[in-house]
């Protein structure tokens, strides 16, 4: 009795243009998710590198600190300028709350005329600096440093940031359309599918064909959920209407975001001292003991007409990651706080916000979701590779069919 042959069912017409349209978009796209993927799995560990390599700096291992006072904020950023040479002002400072740190101080300019990256920034600089005697222990060329342009290369592919976010930003939303794409072509019809869906089966798998196909189902299935993570938190960057949904959906529904702009500065000038930073700077201290530590702009004119709406200091609670922070505006001049603004004030659309660098990353748990961040890049790094390699695969056994 002769066996039945049953015929292969044939993939629906939603199915077929779903593959269709999941391959032109690989093959038009491949190459730069390949390259925002691959800088973001570089970038991950940027500051485990970087607390490693720089640790003889980053402790300014003054003794007996005890017994010795921190010198005013002015007189060290007095005494870096006389030791590095600048032709641009500091920009910013960031004091740590433990004793034992050293100060950061940083130079900054944005040039909104610049074309690409190293035109739109003259200069990205930071000095590590001894807080009890002004002596920068080091100074570290942030603009030109691996991990800057890695993450500059992932932004903007280093074009100004005005035209790079969107040349960045259109091909991750075509990569979040193939996602849900890759998704949809791997579900399975059945058990006996399914089975073979979640796990590699290659016990008597010879061909590189078939491993290569299982590598980009089976890793692009696992990874898909976390891609979409974090493609959409680098939406975030790229696109306002991405950042204003966001605060809507995790808002309840709320359209605008809390603006304290209307608190300024009312003292007169004249009660602005040399001291007024440093005043600034204890009452943060004493109110934040158990932070990382805060910022403080230093207040000069910069290229970009820089201006604050009010004198507001960032206080970074975590060592870690951002997403747990605090803002306090000050009088300039009085140096007297006017406005507290803590995580417990925050409704949970600005918690979002705020966590969406730290979710980016893959710091907002710390080491393990960093780990999770680096293998997923890794493999959607490795997608438009195995991707491509299925589909020439495919064309060369045509080719030969036809022949």
């Amino acid at each position: 009795m002769k066996k039945k042959h049953h015929q292969k069912k044939k993939p629906s017409a939603f199915k077929k243009w779903t593959g269709k349209l999941h391959l032109w978009f690989g093959l038009g796209i491949g190459f730069l998710i390949f390259i925002i993927s691959i800088t973001g799995a570089l970038y991950v560990f940027k500051d485990e590198v970087e607390n490693f390599t720089r640790k003889d700096v980053i402790y300014h291992n003054e003794q007996n600190i005890d017994q010795k006072h921190i010198l005013p904020i002015r007189t060290l950023e007095k005494a870096v300028d006389e030791q590095v040479k600048e032709k641009y002002p500091i920009h910013w400072v960031n004091i740590p709350i433990d004793k034992k740190m050293s100060y950061l101080f940083y130079w900054y300019e944005h040039d909104p005329k610049g074309w690409n990256y190293f035109d739109e920034f003259p200069i990205y600089k930071v000095a590590y600096v001894n807080p009890y005697n002004g002596k920068v222990l080091r100074t570290y060329d942030e603009k030109n440093g691996f991990f800057q342009i890695v993450k500059m290369i992932h932004w903007s592919y280093l074009l100004k940031q005005d035209w790079g976010t969107y040349l960045v930003g259109i091909p991750v939303i075509i990569f979040v359309i193939m996602l849900i794409s890759g998704i949809i072509l791997w579900w399975p019809k059945n058990k006996a599918a399914r089975k073979q869906r979640f796990s590699f089966k290659w016990q008597n798998v010879k061909s590189w064909k078939r491993k290569n196909y299982d590598l980009h189902n089976v890793l692009g299935f696992y990874a898909s959920i976390f891609a979409l993570i974090f493609s959409l938190t680098g939406l975030f960057y790229a696109f306002f209407a991405v950042q204003a949904a966001f605060y809507f959906i995790f808002s309840g529904g709320s359209t605008q975001y809390p603006d304290f702009s209307s608190i300024k500065t009312k003292a007169p000038i004249e009660l602005r001292t040399e001291g007024t930073l440093d005043k600034i700077s204890n009452t943060v201290k004493a109110k934040y003991p158990d932070s990382y530590g805060f910022s403080i702009d230093l207040g000069h004119e910069h290229m970009d007409d820089h201006e604050h709406p009010n004198f507001e200091v960032y206080v970074k609670h975590l060592s870690y990651s951002y997403h747990k922070s605090s803002s306090l505006i000050f009088d300039e001049n009085s140096g007297e706080l006017l406005h507290t603004h803590d995580m417990k004030d925050k409704n949970f659309g600005e918690k979002t916000v705020g966590a969406n660098y730290d979710i980016h990353v893959g710091s907002i748990l710390g080491l393990p979701t960093k780990i999770i961040a680096f293998v997923v890049s890794i493999i959607c790094a490795s997608l438009p590779v195995t991707g491509f390699l299925v589909w020439w695969g495919r064309r060369k056994k045509k080719t030969v069919k036809a022949a």
